[in-house]
């Protein structure tokens, strides 16, 4: 992080702090890393791999139906609150669910979907912070820009279209007007290999526009 910060490019990384689907243990994220980064001018995007949709197709071992989708949704929400929290990133901080995709037309998931997310929303608003989400134009990002009930929908919206565009704006495919005022971010770029400091590392492009975590000082 300190080589990586000295190149002065990148300001902002993205930290998976929960979930059960989450790729790995991560025992190295602690509050200590966290207030560590924080001074030396790193903005961090917390990052919540929740329960996934039941029609997607992947060996995740946490999935929500139709029938609790309400339910594991808000247990979800409840417990990135409490992970976030641990790590002393505090109210008024954006949590980011990453829902991965799914098959769209298939319409009691995205239904679930849909009820999954508002869920997790409420739990993540009821306790003072941001709820944000991670997708992609082709589905789970669609499913929410394209929803006629705006009801409880996420605050910020992390969009995946890898074209390569530093933009939040230029390829946004949905209503203009939807997630305006600084409440957009674009994974633009991924598996992109950079040296930094003399460190080289193979890491996903975004370009931000949106907010971040509020740490504990």
């Amino acid at each position: 992080m300190k080589a990586w910060r000295s190149g002065q490019f990148y300001g902002g990384a993205a930290v998976y702090i929960g979930g059960k689907n989450r790729g790995c243990a991560q025992p190295q994220l602690t509050p200590d890393w966290v207030k560590t980064v924080d001074a030396a001018g790193w903005k961090l995007v917390p990052l919540y791999v929740g329960a996934q949709p039941p029609c997607q197709t992947s060996r995740n071992p946490e999935r929500f139906t139709a029938d609790d989708a309400a339910t594991v949704g808000a247990a979800n929400g409840a417990d990135a609150v409490a992970k976030a929290s641990a790590l002393g990133m505090r109210t008024g901080s954006a949590l980011y669910l990453d829902m991965e995709p799914f098959n769209l037309s298939d319409a009691s998931c995205l239904n679930a979907v849909l009820t999954y997310i508002r869920s997790w929303d409420q739990a993540v608003r009821v306790k003072g912070y941001w709820a944000g989400m991670y997708g992609f134009t082709s589905s789970s990002a669609a499913a929410v820009a394209t929803a006629e009930d705006r009801r409880n929908l996420p605050d910020i919206f992390w969009y995946a279209l890898w074209d390569k565009d530093k933009t939040t704006t230029r390829d946004w495919p949905w209503n203009p007007n939807l997630y305006t005022e600084h409440r957009r971010a674009h994974q633009y770029w991924v598996d992109s290999t950079e040296t930094w400091g003399g460190v080289t590392l193979t890491v996903d492009r975004n370009d931000w526009d949106a907010p971040v975590a509020v740490i504990t000082k």
